[in-house]
């Protein structure tokens, strides 16, 4: 694949039988292209493909396969290739109006009145000399602009022009196999607003997880869109990748899929969050904290990294607001009848640094702890602690229940 001026030239034949043909392939990329509202032509070499699109008067596709090449070549006016539509004037005094009447030319006297690129330019085009293009490559960062076509007073009137730029990021996205986890549109307002209304505005939208699905960046930016008034009528807009990340590639299955209701339950959290706010929805998060009570936290934003289990025993699926304290026989802690200890103890000291608050009457939050896992005869497996107190004593307490 090749930049070629403004088109894009791609050789296709050999991945043909990657999408089951060559007709096939043929509906991909013309669906796609109807959705970036681009023009394709099909032709045997990429000089003569790009004088068919450039002459195309609809946005259908041109087939180049269906005549012989100079037959379809030849009414073109000379425009379409700019190597010979730089010479136009002094063609025309000639008589030349096509890509024909200048092949009819006599060669010898083209090349000796005109440069190289005129002649190279017409080989190409109709297959008579190698084409060498410079591969095309994808820049580090995503950012595009779309000039509307008449003026949007309403914000959601912006996702029918920004859908077209997502289509693009998308594409983005899927050459550098990143995905994306936020990504911001910005309006320009029309020269004719009103002094306070600004130059434009801007949102981001953030997602669980890296992606690259439209349709999921256009739901989400939809429901953000619903909830902003421009404060003038926008002309312009444009798209940024804010943020991106590594995405993983799963290979497909000749099995049908089973639905993943994990990912579905990421969707619907999103759409619930752009709804009512980012504070709507929290997630727990660890932290890098050995005592209980501090380990995990519940943040707006899902976390980027999980944070790694600091304890060597199995951690409770409930934990309580309170240790409770738990009385003693025989040196023995009781809980609905005797303990027994099963593992431990894992042994936690930390949180002299921590204050329960910034005044002169802060406590410190520093714990002595020993956890044990434990057995009660009626409330199954607990997490017990026992706790060093002044004057070498110490105390048991129940932490948290296992599942």
């Amino acid at each position: 694949m090749a930049l070629l001026e403004d088109f894009v030239v791609a050789e296709v034949s050999g991945s043909a039988r990657l999408f089951g043909g060559m007709e096939t392939l043929h509906r991909l990329i013309e669906a796609g292209a109807e959705e970036l509202g681009a023009r394709v032509a099909w032709a045997p070499t990429g000089t003569s493909a790009l004088a068919l699109v450039r002459h195309a008067s609809s946005n259908g596709p041109c087939d180049g396969f269906q005549h012989p090449l100079a037959k379809m070549l030849d009414p073109l006016p000379l425009e379409v290739l700019t190597a010979v539509g730089l010479h136009k004037p002094t063609l025309a005094r000639v008589g030349c109006r096509t890509l024909g009447d200048v092949r009819n030319l006599p060669r010898g006297g083209l090349g000796r009145r005109f440069d190289k690129g005129l002649l190279l330019a017409l080989d190409q085009a109709y297959g008579l000399r190698p084409e060498v293009y410079e591969w095309l490559t994808v820049p580090e960062s995503f950012h595009a602009r779309l000039e509307l076509m008449s003026r949007v007073e309403t914000a959601p009137a912006l996702l029918f022009g920004a859908r077209r730029l997502l289509v693009q990021m998308a594409g983005w996205l899927a050459a550098r196999r990143m995905g994306a986890t936020a990504f911001t549109l910005r309006w320009c307002h029309d020269v004719m607003r009103s002094k306070d209304a600004g130059t434009g505005g801007e949102l981001t939208v953030r997602t669980a997880r890296p992606t690259q699905n439209v349709e999921h960046f256009a739901r989400l930016l939809a429901e953000h869109l619903a909830k902003v008034q421009l404060a003038a009528p926008a002309g312009d807009i444009e798209l940024l990748a804010t943020e991106v990340l590594p995405i993983v590639e799963e290979s497909r299955s000749l099995i049908p899929e089973t639905l993943r209701k994990s990912g579905s339950t990421d969707l619907a959290l999103e759409r619930i969050q752009a709804r009512l706010g980012d504070t709507s929805v929290r997630r727990p998060v660890l932290a890098a904290d050995h005592r209980l009570e501090w380990m995990q936290s519940w943040q707006c934003e899902a976390p980027r990294k999980m944070a790694a289990s600091l304890y060597e025993l199995p951690l409770p699926s409930w934990v309580l607001d309170e240790p409770l304290r738990l009385i003693e026989r025989d040196n023995r802690p009781y809980y609905q009848g005797p303990l027994q200890l099963l593992l431990g103890p894992d042994r936690i000291e930390g949180g002299w640094w921590h204050r329960s608050t910034d005044g002169a009457d802060a406590e410190p939050l520093n714990v002595q702890r020993d956890y044990w896992l434990a057995l009660s005869p009626h409330a199954g497996v607990l997490w017990v602690f026992q706790q060093r107190l002044a004057r070498d004593q110490t105390a048991w307490f129940l932490h948290g229940h296992f599942a």
